[in-house]
């Protein structure tokens, strides 16, 4: 068996469900596989001079909502068509939390979309599949469109 454990980044962006699709063509491949999958949140932050301005907890509440409702309908389509998968959610810078993730629980692979939900925030900060890419310490597929 090439993969035991892999790890989906999902986002509920397009590419990452494109990247759903090819964890479950490699979990088709590699039945005994497990499947963690991650969608990462983070609650935006506003810089004035040197000091962050204070984000009004209805932006923190939405984005949390939007997270949670990915998950759950993502729990609910892999329950749809029988495969038993780990789905968590975790707020945190994205890049960084799927790194450390897959080292905290022995992921040897990454599958994970080239862009995500992020758009301009990912032009002016950098990509998080290319965070991944440079940051992890396995294999990571990174499914483009």
């Amino acid at each position: 068996m090439l993969f035991k454990n892999i790890l989906l980044a999902y986002d509920g962006s397009e590419l990452s469900e494109k990247a759903l699709e090819q964890a479950l063509g490699l979990l088709k491949v590699m039945p005994e596989a497990a499947l963690d999958i991650v969608h990462a949140y983070e609650f935006p932050r506003f810089f004035i001079g040197e000091g962050i301005a204070p984000v009004p907890g209805t932006v923190n509440k939405e984005i949390f909502d939007v997270a949670e409702q990915t998950t759950n309908e993502l729990k609910t389509r892999l329950r749809e068509a029988g495969v038993d998968g780990n789905v968590q959610m975790i707020q945190g810078a994205p890049g960084e939390v799927l790194v450390e993730f897959a080292v905290q629980n022995g992921n040897d692979l990454i599958v994970i979309g080239s862009r995500g939900r992020s758009g301009i925030q990912e032009f002016m900060l950098g990509s998080v599949s290319h965070h991944v890419v440079q940051h992890a310490g396995v294999p990571v597929l990174v499914v483009k469109s």
